[in-house]
């Protein structure tokens, strides 16, 4: 007598699974979800005799991969897309998005931004983002009304925003939020110091302390412009990573973004520490800051995930878009044909960005006990065939319009294309005001 068939919240029938770990992909294979979690990933034909599910959603020309991590964003810039383009970092910073962060920047305006990145994000298949912005706590209610997972950034600077005074009172505010939301199983926090150029030894000495007695991570811009560099080193007599190695920062919880600039040396020494890298290639062309040397940094095992940046330098929030342009520029850059083939970019845009964050445990592959944090993209178009390798097409063919449905912790965000939440709503309205409002900031 054949035993009944066991009850499950969920079943997905994919014609293809790329797990990411194992390294694989499996052809007509299903995916079960109890309480949010993977039960198992075994044949569809075997799931179908073995689960009673409550829901089955059958995919017959998709692949099903894990949830895509965006690695490093300000969400909330969302709001200022497109304000100042074609321009290189500093003059982009000091005279255009600092300006206009000082004449508009408020909790409602993280929250309203925020929201517009979760659901633009979401769309695209990215179920969690690391980010690092003001008022983290309207960044975490933007964040839960999305039901997407969210590791937020407690930013530090040494000067005054209308978030806070002073580095003592940006660790101050943001140790607060951490304290609040500690309980929300899909919020999570980083100490973000924004650069060397912004935060001083003292306060970097502070946030390494804290991140050991925390278990935090710690997320800071690095090595980003060649400017950045070359002054650090006339004035310090070595680089800003030195720098950072000595305060005592570097290792298996620090996530450098960018590292554009890197000597041999460097490479070493973030290899040595353990340290992480966010790769941000499409930021790092529109702001003409170079091309990071992912081929050689991969070469020595370095961890590297895949983050877009903002909005207001990228200007999309689209791993799809950054996985291919990460694969193409290591191959031109290295001219190694062979670098940063498909399966590492995915890799990178999943697994990569869990690890860092110190996620890996939990999210980043379809691994049976880990949260169900699925991404399903529809290979069926004509523009898809013929399909011989399906990651291959996840990279370097199909783009975000093709995510068809995103879950988070077993949770379905997007249905057919569909962002399945009232919260969307609100959001044409808001962006028009806040695009009113930012267009006559510019023209004062």
């Amino acid at each position: 007598m054949m035993p009944a068939p066991e009850a499950i919240d969920l079943l997905i029938e994919a014609r293809w699974i790329a797990p990411v770990e194992p390294d694989c992909v499996l052809e007509n294979h299903a995916l079960a979800v109890r309480d949010g979690r993977i039960l198992a990933i075994l044949p569809a034909s075997e799931a179908r005799d073995r689960y009673q599910p409550g829901e089955r959603v059958t995919l017959e020309t998709h692949i099903l991969i894990p949830g895509l991590v965006n690695l490093h964003t300000h969400a909330a810039m969302t709001l200022m897309r497109g304000l100042a383009d074609d321009l290189p970092l500093m003059e982009w910073l000091q005279k255009h998005i600092w300006p206009v962060e000082a004449a508009q920047l408020s909790a409602q305006f993280v929250l309203d931004g925020t929201r517009l990145a979760c659901a633009e994000m979401l769309r695209g298949g990215i179920t969690c983002f690391n980010d690092m912005y003001f008022f983290p706590e309207a960044a975490a209610t933007a964040a839960t009304e999305f039901g997407m997972r969210a590791a937020l950034g407690l930013t530090t600077l040494e000067f005054p925003t209308a978030y806070a005074s002073d580095a003592e009172d940006y660790l101050h505010k943001g140790l607060a939020v951490r304290e609040q939301w500690r309980d929300q199983p899909l919020i999570s926090f980083c100490l973000a110091p924004h650069a060397p150029y912004t935060v001083s030894d003292a306060s970097f000495e502070r946030i390494a302390i804290l991140a050991g007695q925390l278990g935090l991570p710690i997320h800071c811009h690095l090595h980003e412009t060649r400017q950045e560099v070359d002054e650090a080193r006339q004035r310090d007599g070595y680089s800003p990573l030195v720098r950072l190695h000595r305060l005592g920062l570097l290792g298996p919880a620090f996530i450098g973004v960018h590292g554009v600039h890197l000597n041999e040396a460097e490479i070493d020494l973030l290899t040595a520490t353990g340290s992480h890298l966010a790769h941000c290639p499409t930021s790092n062309l529109k702001l003409a800051s170079g091309f990071a040397p992912i081929a050689k940094m991969l070469r020595r095992d370095i961890n590297i995930g895949l983050g877009t940046d903002s909005a207001a330098s990228n200007n999309r929030l689209d791993l799809f878009g950054e996985m291919r342009l990460a694969a193409l520029l290591a191959k031109g850059v290295s001219g190694d044909a062979a670098a940063l083939p498909a399966r590492q970019a995915l890799r990178m845009a999943t697994m990569g960005g869990a690890t860092a964050l110190g996620l890996g445990h939990d999210i980043g592959s379809l691994t049976p006990g880990k949260a169900a944090d699925l991404c399903a993209v529809d290979l069926g178009s004509l523009e898809c065939r013929p399909c011989f390798d399906p990651v291959s097409h996840l990279v370097h063919v199909a783009g975000r319009e093709a995510v068809s449905h995103v879950w988070v912790a077993g949770k379905c965000c997007v249905d057919g294309k569909k962002l399945s939440l009232i919260a969307v709503k609100c959001l044409d309205s808001a962006t028009t005001l806040w695009q009113n409002k930012l267009e006559v900031r510019q023209h004062i």
